[in-house]
């Protein structure tokens, strides 16, 4: 992160909720932040991302016994653990579609962001979902790049990144216990509503503690609040296209992403009146978090001349 204050530059102090009353006079107030950990479309032009998902994330356990005990000798009379965890999670979500069932995940789209999202499907294409590697047959939800820039970035939407409870391996013939829990690992991309901020985890964890009673249903939540960017000043637009124009050849575009920066819903909160540039080199086929993690280099060497001339053209008005 960068700042555009003498103070914050010259304090070094990192910037966290509980900053002293110091620290936040010698940060000043930055008029630009600037923010590398973000994505790009493709790697031929400089990206800009206009808003990011918020997250609730933990973990769901359902337990039915105290120990494990042999399969034929309880079936039909213990119920099945994660029978339960399935209907919990047909209560988030709609199985069929994929849909989140609760409101209170569901916010409504701007239009400056539905024309945002036209503008990027017509760049990308389907480049949208070419990049991820389906197996033989495999395809995604739709092939309507707006419909899918939409899901990604500004609808809510499931994922189930772990679980536990599961000892034998599948194909073990002698694996006939029931086991006592089911714990699945569950994150739920959402964006926060104007009035209601994401970190409400009670409420958005409230289709969860709806348990069957022959059960016991221990939800964690996690939140971590979405964001949208304020409306881009013209002079820096104008700033962030000719940098584009020069390192890459190609006008600069604007897209929200389907991840989280949290940092950026805080720094947004704390700085109402500062400028955000965030971008990055995450791109087609980096798979971020994933065991080929890599990074495009030359785009990160035009990504950081143009946050450079960015900066330097920015640096340059403020001193005017």
């Amino acid at each position: 992160m960068w700042c555009s204050s003498r103070r914050a530059r010259r304090a070094g102090a990192p910037i966290s909720r509980s900053t002293s009353t110091r620290s936040r006079r010698e940060l000043g107030t930055p008029s630009l932040v600037v923010c590398l950990d973000s994505g790009c479309g493709n790697y031929e032009q400089l990206w800009g991302t206009t808003s990011l998902r918020g997250v609730v994330g933990g973990v769901l356990t359902v337990e039915v016994l105290t120990e494990g005990v042999h399969s034929g000798a309880a079936s039909g009379i213990v119920p099945s653990s994660f029978r339960i965890l399935r209907q919990i999670l047909d209560r988030i979500e709609d199985s069929r579609t994929g849909a989140i069932l609760p409101r209170d995940f569901h916010v409504e789209i701007p239009p400056e962001r539905l024309a945002e999202a036209r503008e990027v499907a017509k760049v990308l294409g389907t480049e949208i979902y070419d990049r991820f590697p389906f197996p033989p047959g495999g395809q995604p939800v739709s092939t309507d790049p707006y419909e899918l820039i939409l899901n990604n970035t500004w609808r809510p939407a499931l994922a189930i990144t772990g679980a536990a409870g599961f000892r034998c391996r599948p194909t073990a013939a002698t694996c006939c216990a029931r086991r006592p829990r089911s714990r699945s690992r569950c994150a739920c991309r959402r964006r926060a509503k104007p009035a209601a901020r994401c970190g409400d985890s009670r409420r958005s964890s409230r289709p969860i503690r709806r348990t069957a009673p022959v059960s016991r249903s221990t939800p964690t939540a996690t939140p971590g609040n979405g964001w949208n960017a304020p409306a881009t000043d013209p002079k820096l637009l104008e700033s962030i296209q000719r940098a584009s124009a020069t390192y890459f050849g190609k006008p600069a575009m604007f897209a929200g992403l389907g991840g989280s920066i949290p940092f950026m819903s805080m720094l947004g909160a704390r700085f109402p009146q500062a400028q955000f540039m965030i971008t990055g080199a995450m791109g087609p086929g980096s798979n971020a978090h994933g065991p080929n993690e890599f990074l495009h280099l030359p785009t990160g060497v035009r990504v950081t001349a143009c946050v450079a001339q960015i900066v330097a053209d920015h640096s340059a008005r403020s001193q005017k």
